[in-house]
């Protein structure tokens, strides 16, 4: 039997045995995927002890990410790029590789939302400097891109996470994103801001040109205070639940051999958890 697993701590949140049990069932694969609580200082040991354990690869969530691009054995460029593994892959040598799928699991899902031609939408400005921020110019600069902005109350963060994208990615002041957002197609807010227990995030959208799309990689609450506020305004909202999903799709093709779609039937399953 093929067995993959999410790891973090805390993970008894995590909601990825949900999305991989779902697609297992409609496959009818006799694989397992469990949650895996593991402590920083224990996450080298089991990193290591993967091949014994019998697992084919697994999810890296909080607060692992960083510490499994370091000891990862083989790394994708993405991966190296963004400085920070979610996707682990163990050899058939039993070499551990590693791969950052927010990147490509967040076009994919702007793909499903805004269709294939959303990057001549225009320039694109992202809020926030961490880790989701890395992995999403990285991902928008792969598919071409023209321009991305990124903002952050500490300039230098946003510096840095620009930096992954040279000659496409600039840092923008936070007090600069009125006026920078008349000229965007996209807006992607990536900060905590707006998540259940977090204060608002408080921005005004008027500057945004009528064709402009919002998302929010918040997916609790689904419909976020910014997203509620992009559709009052006509705009195209992209809600945070889609990454999630799209994000795991590359990870269950490698373990269990059949790429999964992303369907209505396992979104409705994955809200119905959210709202219990």
């Amino acid at each position: 039997m093929i067995k993959a697993f999410v790891t973090g701590h805390p993970i008894a949140h995590s909601r990825s045995p949900l999305i991989h049990g779902h697609w297992l069932a409609e496959h009818g694969i006799g694989g397992s995927y469990e949650r895996i609580d593991v402590a920083p200082a224990d996450f080298p040991a089991f990193l290591r002890g993967l091949r014994e354990s019998g697992f084919r690869g697994g999810n890296v969530t909080i607060p692992h990410k960083e510490a499994a691009f370091a000891l990862a054995d083989t790394l994708t460029p993405r991966a190296e790029k963004i400085g920070a593994v979610n996707t682990l892959i163990v050899e058939e040598d039993g070499r551990v590789h590693g791969d950052n799928t927010d990147a490509p699991g967040f076009c994919a899902h702007l793909d499903h939302s805004l269709g294939a031609e959303w990057p001549e939408r225009g320039e694109a400005v992202i809020l926030g400097a961490g880790g989701a921020a890395r992995a999403i110019v990285v991902g928008l600069a792969e598919r071409g891109v023209a321009r991305i902005r990124v903002a952050n109350r500490t300039p230098e963060r946003a510096a840095a996470v620009a930096a992954l994208a040279p000659g496409v990615a600039e840092p923008l002041a936070w007090d600069d994103l009125s006026p920078a957002l008349e000229r965007a197609g996209l807006l992607v807010n990536t900060t905590s801001l707006g998540m259940k227990g977090q204060p608002p995030l408080v921005l005004d959208l008027a500057p945004l040109p009528a064709g402009a799309a919002v998302a929010d990689i918040v997916y609790a609450p689904l419909e976020t205070d910014l997203l509620a506020a992009a559709r009052r305004r006509g705009l195209a909202a992209v809600d945070g639940l889609g990454m999630l999903l799209h994000q795991a799709v590359p990870g269950f093709a490698a373990w269990f051999g059949v790429r999964p779609e992303v369907t209505a039937a396992l979104r409705d399953r994955i809200v119905a958890d959210l709202v219990t």
